[in-house]
């Protein structure tokens, strides 16, 4: 049996960002959009490297690459009914989408998971774009919109725990 080397799996993972349409850079914006309240010293930069930490967990890819290829199999029409129109439309009670998104992020605690909550409500940048609530023409982004707000809610929980290390660091613990 063959075994797929990691290397291919995140190169393939993020081909497939590439293809849909996702940049890491637009991943960041809504990183930054939702870290920059609570931390003022905040730059883009350290948003792109948090973006870029989220992305090497292999429990991201595999759920990149699971659905973006049900994204792209739905604009084939090669799903068999009723999936093939419940992912063409982006069926508002078809919450597998979700699913694989807020699994992906449970490792980055409950920042994260609160963190996708609001993203997937209110849809801000990338995420508002690549939403395909529409009438099943055009592109479907039905699984990639919910993989954004997966991995910008990671990055953001990320950082988030890393500014409350850096404080921590920074005061003098008492001596014994």
């Amino acid at each position: 049996m063959k075994r797929v080397h990691s290397r291919e799996v995140k190169q393939a993972a993020m081909e497939r960002l590439q293809q849909r349409g996702v940049t890491i850079e637009g991943i960041a914006e809504i990183v930054y959009q939702m870290q920059a309240p609570y931390n003022e010293n905040l730059t883009l930069d350290l948003c792109v490297q948090s973006v870029q930490a989220v992305l090497e967990k292999r429990e991201i890819q595999h759920a990149i690459l699971v659905g973006t290829e049900l994204d792209m199999l739905a604009e084939k029409g090669m799903l068999s009914e009723p999936l093939q129109t419940l992912v063409r439309t982006d069926e508002g009670l078809f919450g597998c989408d979700e699913t694989l998104a807020l699994g992906s992020v449970l490792g980055y605690g409950s920042i994260a998971v609160t963190t996708f909550g609001h993203l997937d409500k209110q849809k801000i940048g990338l995420i508002k774009q690549l939403d395909t609530k529409k009438d099943g023409s055009g592109p479907v982004h039905t699984f990639i919109d919910d993989l954004v707000a997966s991995v910008a809610a990671a990055a953001s929980s990320r950082l988030a725990h890393r500014l409350r290390d850096e404080e921590e660091k920074a005061v003098v613990s008492p001596s014994n």
